[in-house]
């Protein structure tokens, strides 16, 4: 990471691939991780199937919702950890034991119809922990893909990136359903990478190009 002349860290694109460093993260999710990254090493631009639970949970939502969540935390939240979208969803990168502990506060805070929630209110996010498994886009793009069917919108570049916690997400999913703001055609994004508190761990904080 750069820094400007005032000790201020510098602004970088987004990150959309992957580094050597967030490969090998990606991997330690899986029991064979040697294996899996060699497999990485011959086919880059193939997506892989990762189990959940151990290095990450993942917090999946709508593509449009996921945006809005993500314009919240970028702009008044603590920033995100990696993103991807796959298929028309977008699977936010969270703590372990993320799975198990939003849905209960989502719960809480009286989340979908049945509850007496706003009308309208997306379902709620699927949440992929223990026992679980799900795609993640491949390490680099492939030549002449198709954009948007499977990418990465904020890609893991650290060996122990940041991520965040079930609280992180709730604050998330509630403002985005209570604001309704913009979310397709919105501006070009910008990721500035802050140091983070612990040692070889990156936060993702993001603002709006203005």
């Amino acid at each position: 990471m750069t820094t400007t002349a005032t000790g201020c860290p510098a602004l970088h694109g987004p990150a959309t691939h992957v580094t050597p460093q967030g490969a090998a993260w990606l991997a330690s999710a899986s029991p064979y991780p040697r294996s899996t990254l060699a497999l990485w090493q011959d086919r880059p631009t193939a997506p892989a199937v990762l189990p959940c639970g151990t290095a990450f949970d993942v917090v999946n939502v709508p593509v449009v919702f996921g945006r809005r969540m993500l314009d919240l935390l970028w702009a008044e939240g603590p920033g995100c950890g990696p993103v991807a979208v796959h298929r028309g969803r977008m699977l936010l990168f969270a703590t372990p034991g993320t799975a198990q502990r939003l849905p209960a506060l989502l719960d809480w805070e009286e989340w979908g119809e049945a509850h007496g929630a706003t009308p309208g209110r997306p379902p709620a996010p699927l949440c992929h922990g223990r026992g679980d498994a799900v795609t993640v886009p491949a390490l680099s793009a492939a030549p002449g893909g198709a954009p948007g069917h499977s990418r990465w919108v904020v890609a893991p570049d650290a060996r122990l990136p940041w991520l965040p916690g079930p609280e992180a997400l709730l604050w998330a999913c509630v403002r985005a359903a209570r604001t309704g703001g913009a979310t397709a055609g919105a501006p070009d994004l910008r990721i500035s990478i802050f140091p983070s508190a612990g040692p070889d761990a990156n936060v993702y904080d993001v603002s709006k190009r203005r």
